[in-house]
């Protein structure tokens, strides 16, 4: 479904380049928004007197790329924290902001900014981007539209560098595979001798000694082999085992359940779905309220990506996650 949203993050030059490199943008114009006068000119906009912002209007392709993500990848591109400012431009037009129309859009819009602030307010630094409804739109002069496409070695306050993630950046669906074969392999060589015995050959870390025992940052733990996503901080949970625990999968259809009779008792064996990578296992006796399962899983078979990386990483889509309560649940199961 085509949708759009209203970016602005300073000289609209480098703005509209980085965002029209991003797969599932379908197109981007740019212009002069939320002001207080009609069709105003480049001059105008400059002297600051119409109280207008240099703003992209993004086009994209909502199942392709998700709200979530391309907000993500835009704050990466800007300084949240600057009033009035971007790179080396200076006044109101160069002020940081997200212009919405639709009216679904409004709390994704305004999550999104409160985990920035969730982020920089520890560091003194107060986020500076509006979250508002769009007023006015209206497009720039000619010469302005894809500007560096015509004038590649024009100014631009973006990072170059920027470009070029936004243009590997590649927006997956939930069932897509994360690595290839080949890739798969590659990361097969790169485990620690505790990594590959754990996901290959079924061996369990020592209790308390996992990096994400006693680990409740908030993000998303993917398959150390093949990158698929398994689970969320949101259903992680301090059951006092030694090993971490998590209410449930972020999908039910990513984990595999077997049989182990290995201990000479009956227990479920989990393994990812997609590289058949041992997991750990799950039992019954996790907190009622939250379902009452307890997957017990070894650190050395996971890998964390923090929030703040998800979408720069590939998971994008995930983000959706962490936009509502709090993710860092410390409840007590068994």
């Amino acid at each position: 479904m085509k949708k759009h949203i209203y970016l602005a993050g300073g000289c609209f030059w480098g703005t509209e380049k980085y965002l029209s490199l991003i797969a599932g943008v379908t197109a981007t114009s740019v212009g002069y928004a939320n002001g207080r006068t009609a069709n105003p000119s480049y001059e105008d906009v400059s002297s600051q007197v119409p109280g207008h912002a240099e703003t992209v209007r993004v086009e994209y392709d909502d199942e392709i790329l998700s709200l979530e993500e391309l907000l993500a990848l835009f704050f990466e591109a800007i300084d949240p924290t600057a009033l009035n400012e971007q790179g080396h431009d200076r006044g109101i037009q160069y002020r940081t902001g997200v212009y919405y129309t639709d009216d679904a859009d409004q709390w994704i819009v305004e999550e999104s900014i409160a985990y920035l602030r969730k982020k920089f307010d520890p560091l003194g630094k107060p986020v500076r981007v509006e979250a508002k409804r769009l007023e006015n739109f209206y497009p720039a002069e000619a010469y302005h539209q894809t500007y560096l496409d015509k004038n590649p070695g024009g100014y631009c306050h973006i990072n170059r560098d920027l470009f070029q993630r936004a243009a590997a950046y590649t927006p997956r669906s939930r069932e897509a595979p994360r690595r290839s074969a080949a890739e798969t392999e590659a990361a097969l060589k790169k485990l620690s001798p505790l990594e590959y015995e754990v996901t290959q050959h079924g061996a369990t870390e020592a209790p308390f000694s996992g990096e994400y025992d006693d680990f409740f940052e908030e993000g998303l733990y993917v398959d150390i082999v093949s990158g698929e996503a398994l689970f969320s901080s949101k259903d992680k949970y301090h059951a006092g085992c030694g090993w971490p625990a998590f209410a449930k999968p972020v999908q039910e259809n990513r984990i595999v359940e077997k049989p182990d009779n290995s201990l000479g008792r009956e227990r479920t064996e989990v393994r990812s779905r997609g590289a058949g990578s041992h997991l750990g296992h799950v039992f019954n006796d996790g907190p009622a309220e939250r379902g009452g399962l307890r997957y017990c899983i070894n650190s050395a078979s996971l890998r964390f990506i923090p929030v703040e990386r998800l979408a720069a990483e590939g998971y994008g889509e995930y983000l959706k996650l962490f936009r509502d309560g709090d993710a860092h649940h410390r409840c007590r199961g068994s």
